[in-house]
């Protein structure tokens, strides 16, 4: 992909992303210059990006396990253990986060992504749960 012209590759995939950032570390050592990312996922993968000098880590997207647990802990200990309910830990939970590790993102990105989540928390924008909502949700 990087060859191909991308700048930045979101992989999330996980543990199994680290190929994405050997590739973009042996980039960026061979071209400190080069205008090489990768976003990581699931926790906050800085310190995988770091090459000398660098990092290659924009940012990541992180699932807020901890979120997840603490809640469940407390709906347990309170007698409200959800046992074979669906609980979704989005936006309004706190489950998702962004990472600002690194300052590899400007204030006018870091602003424009707060404007959208908040858009999303109060329901001026609802986000597409599915291939189908997401090309209608890209074409607006």
């Amino acid at each position: 992909m990087y060859t191909a012209g991308a700048d930045i590759i979101f992989h999330a995939a996980g543990g199994s992303g680290n190929g994405v950032f050997a590739e973009a570390k042996e980039r960026k050592e061979q071209n400190p210059e080069a205008n090489i990312w990768v976003i990581g996922v699931d926790s906050d993968q800085y310190e995988e990006g770091q090459v000398g000098d660098h990092n290659v880590t924009l940012t990541s997207a992180m699932k807020r396990v901890d979120v997840a647990v603490q809640d469940i802990i407390i709906k347990s200990k309170e007698g409200n253990f959800p046992g074979g309910e669906l609980s979704t830990y989005g936006l309004a939970e706190d489950g998702v986060s962004l990472a600002t590790t690194g300052d590899n993102m400007s204030q006018e990105t870091l602003d424009a992504v707060k404007d959208y989540e908040d858009k999303i928390r109060n329901g001026e924008i609802t986000p597409p749960g599915n291939k189908t909502e997401l090309e209608q949700f890209l074409n607006q």
